[in-house]
């Protein structure tokens, strides 16, 4: 892997347990250009933020785990949105099924591009975080406009990739009956395995604070067990 191109990191998570099957060491990339209500890594926003790492790096850490990964575990890349980083997480992946390792992508699918397609047409695993399963509601939720997503969800729907369905789950958000329908049907015909409700918190707003950007969510709580329901 001489030569071989960068990714930009934000930082590491060695054995991570929720990110996919198994013990995960999973690789959280620098760069967004989602400004979602809930976030709570907003540090990750900066395509300019975070180090340089190469290839082999990732590929050398991962072997030095790979006795605590066992059958079912692997590496799984988060953001920010990795999908920024496309044509590198490409061949990053390549360079990771050549010695052998499981490989996932957490993403909210918000860029359609033939690059980001081919990525996750290589991954073994998308874990695919629903915004919004409305347009008006996306746009106030990302700041983005729903149509990539819409193009990416119906690719995943081609490929029949394996899924692990995420969505943050809010009061005032997406806790009523009327949204819980429209994410089912959102969702229908992809390929999917699990689905996690995750309960909205406010773990990341002390970052707000220290780098000084107002926080759009304040209007949301936690949500009850039945809201959680989908």
């Amino acid at each position: 892997m001489t030569d071989s191109p960068t990714l930009r990191l934000h930082s590491y998570e060695s054995f991570g347990a929720v990110d996919g099957p198994g013990i995960r060491l999973v690789v959280f990339l620098q760069g967004c250009p989602l400004r979602c209500l809930f976030c709570h890594n907003p540090d990750t926003w900066d395509p300019k933020g975070g180090r340089d790492v190469t290839l082999e790096e990732i590929v050398q850490r991962a072997k030095r785990m790979r006795p605590y990964l066992g059958d079912e575990g692997g590496v799984t890349f988060s953001g920010g949105e990795p999908l920024l980083q496309a044509p590198a997480l490409l061949q990053a992946i390549h360079a990771l099924h050549a010695e052998g390792f499981h490989v996932a992508i957490d993403t909210s699918g918000a860029i359609d591009t033939p690059e980001t397609r081919a990525v996750l047409d290589a991954a073994d695993l998308i874990l695919l975080d629903v915004k919004s399963p409305t347009p008006d509601r996306f746009k106030e939720v990302t700041g983005l406009d729903m149509a990539p997503t819409c193009r990416i969800f119906d690719h995943l729907r081609a490929t029949q990739k394996p899924i692990w369905i995420r969505q943050v789950v809010a009061h005032g958000l997406n806790e009523t009956p009327d949204e819980k329908a429209a994410t089912k049907a959102f969702i229908e015909g992809l390929n999917v395995q699990r689905i996690d409700r995750l309960p909205y918190h406010e773990l990341g707003l002390h970052k707000y604070e220290s780098m000084g950007i107002p926080y759009r969510g304040c209007q949301l709580s936690k949500p009850s067990d039945e809201e959680l329901k989908l």
